[in-house]
Parts: structure tokens; sequence; C-alpha cells
């Protein structure tokens, strides 16, 4: 099976993408085309067998219609040689307007197009400062008609059960989790608490910066991770500070040792209606390395930690009081240790990616094998 992989607005070793999806794919022998922002994120394809790097313009607030240009020319040119073509933004939904015709003058079916469906795109309307604030209700109210007509069109697989409900048929869900270690990792540490992630003030940068300077110079805060532009200066003063180290982004392999050893792992996310029905893959990723988490009451991640007796949930927006919780593992090795078993075995008993990446291969290669013949319509594609 020949897939084409495209995103405009993931960094190129998205976790998601790259490890997990891509990986997979190649795992079960296919060929991939991988078309993302490389040279925009100052990145290199890595060279692997059987994938093949296409460098596109990254789509960054209102400046798009060049990322979305050049990406309709890639997907006209290497979407008529593929089996099936995966997209992760919804922005590239698009650009497909027009090129199923293109495709399939060939004689062939043309490809399964499928959209790996990452957030809820129209409750992070609320959240992009690029957009005006006037503008956001109509916004939202385009977005959620984009999907409903996609939905009629095209596949679409879910990273989360609770996006369902913003669609009319169920579609399958191939959850966003994280690979556990074969090898035990160490115990929980003393003096290092992680952040990993994308840094911005909707997950939780603010607080974060505050919680570490509480903290120093007992435990010194790590974060992992690009960050928006309106929170970069502040990472930066408190880097400079000493009271908190910034790495950046980092590989995905370099970025998970990190918290090898870590006392625990932190997710700050705030009260947006983004974050209401994610479960955060920072939270499973920490439980996997076997390192007790402090989050904020997010649902999903509240009810993954309480359910499992592997952290401490703190209250929106309170850094002293995830500071507080920090210290209480600090102080309390068994309670630290304790926490981070029970979080490793969850996760390798039900959140382990292995296990679903036979799943999501498999919706690819069905669907590849099911498309349909020359001359059916693009609205009566199944999505099922």
């Amino acid at each position: 099976m020949r897939v084409l992989v495209a995103t405009v607005v993931h960094h190129p070793e998205d976790a998601r993408i790259l490890h997990r999806e891509i990986t997979a794919l190649l795992d079960h022998g296919h060929q991939v085309v991988y078309a993302a922002p490389f040279a925009a994120r100052g990145v290199r394809p890595r060279p692997r067998p059987g994938l093949e790097g296409v460098d596109l313009p990254r789509a960054v607030g209102r400046d798009r219609r060049t990322a979305l240009r050049e990406a309709r020319r890639v997907l006209a040119e290497r979407g008529a040689r593929a089996d099936v073509v995966l997209l992760h933004d919804p922005e590239l939904l698009l650009a497909l307007p027009g090129l199923r015709r293109g495709w399939r003058a060939g004689g062939g079916p043309g490809p399964a197009v499928v959209w790996d469906v990452h957030e809820d795109t129209a409750a992070a309307i609320a959240m992009k400062r690029w957009v005006p604030r006037a503008l956001r209700p109509p916004v939202r109210a385009v977005v959620r008609a984009a999907e409903r007509i996609a939905e009629r069109r095209i596949h679409l697989l879910l990273a989360e059960d609770a996006y369902q409900r913003r669609f009319r048929r169920t579609h399958p869900v191939v959850l966003n989790l994280a690979t556990v270690p074969l090898s035990p990792p160490k115990p929980p540490g003393a003096d290092r608490a992680v952040y990993l992630g994308q840094i911005s003030r909707g997950r939780g940068a603010e607080d974060l910066i505050a919680m570490a300077r509480l903290l120093y110079p007992e435990v010194r805060v790590e974060a992992i991770g690009a960050a928006d532009g309106d929170v970069r200066g502040l990472l930066e003063a408190a880097d400079r500070d000493g009271v908190l180290r910034w790495h950046g982004f980092l590989p995905n392999d370099q970025a998970l040792a990190r918290l090898d050893g870590a006392l625990a792992g932190l997710s700050l996310l705030r009260d947006e209606a983004n974050y209401r029905h994610s479960r955060p893959t920072k939270v499973v990723e920490y439980m996997a390395y076997g390192i007790p988490v402090v989050t904020t009451p997010t649902p999903l991640a509240a009810a993954l930690v309480r359910a499992n007796d592997c952290g401490i949930v703190v209250d929106f927006r309170d850094p002293r009081a995830a500071a507080d919780a920090v210290r209480r593992l600090r102080e309390d090795a068994g309670l630290r240790r304790a926490q981070g078993r029970r979080g490793r075995a969850a996760a390798a008993a039900g959140l382990n990616w292995p296990v679903h990446a036979e799943v999501f291969a498999g919706h690819l290669e069905g669907w590849a094998s099911a498309r349909a013949p020359q001359g059916r319509s693009d609205g009566a594609v199944s999505s099922r």
C-alpha cells in the first residue's frame, strides 16, 4: 500500500504522525510519502526504508494561503499514485475540491482520503489569538459545517471517543497513546519535574513558570517542547534566571528519555473547551515511564489519574497547589514510587500504542481495498 501523509500545521516530528502512525505503516511493509513543513521547522526528513519526505511551507496564524496552495499541488501530483491520502489538518480539507477528478483521470479509483481528527477544531478557535474575537463565532460555524461535509465525502479517524459527538455517523477511534518502554524505567527521583509537549497559555505556560519559581532550588522544572510566540519570552527569562530549564523542541526519543527518573510529570492545562474531552497524551507518557502525574482537573486526565491512583490532581490556575503536590512527592519516596508503578502498570495494560497500531493500519488497509470504482461521485464515498 502507498500512503501519502500530509500536514502543514504539525511539527514533522509530531509523535502521533511520525512516531506512531507512520512507523506503524512502515512496520506493516507499506510505502509512505510524508509531506510536512521540514525546512520551516528546521529539521530534515529522517532517512528510513520505505519513507520519503516532501517539504511543504508551514501554515502559521493568518498566513495559510501559500501552504495550502503548495499542499494542493503536492496532493494533486502525489495523490494520484497513492492508495491512501492521510490528512492531519482541517485546513487541508480546503485543498481537496476537484482533486478526485484528476486522480481518476488515469482510469484508477483514486486514493481513499482519510482525515485524522486530532482535536475539536471549532472549540480550539477560542484559543487562536490570530482569529479576531468578533470572527470566532462565525468561524466556528464554518468549521462545524466543513466537518459535516467532510464526513459525507471522506473517511474520518478520531483520536478521542468524545469526538464522535461532533459527527452524525460513527467513525473509528484510534487513541493517541504512548509506547510503554520494554525495559523498566528508573524509579522516580527527587530533583526534576518535567513538562512535555507544546507550550502555550492555554496549556498552562504561566502557571508552569510560577510553579518553577516556587520550587527552585529544591526541584528544577524542565519544559520540553516548542512554545507559542506570546510565551517564548517568559520561558527564556525563566531559563536565564535558572529556575526553569527550557529545552525547546526535542526529537521524540530524546524528549521521552528526559522522563526517565524524573520526580513527576506535569500537565497544567487550563479549563478550555478544547481540553474538556481530550486525554492529554503527556499524561499517558508520564504513566508509561513510571513517574507520578501532577495534573489540573481536565475530565479525562483527572479520571485517569484518580482511577489508577498514579498522581495528584490540583486546581486550575493554581501554581502554588501544583508546587505543593510536587513537594509532597519529593518528601515521600514511597508515595512517588508506588504511584509511578501503578501508572506504568495501567499504561501497559490498556494504553499501550503497539496494540492500537495494528488497528490503525487495519483501517487504512481496509479503506484502500474498498475504494470506489471510476465514475462514483465524490459525495458517495463512505466514511465508515
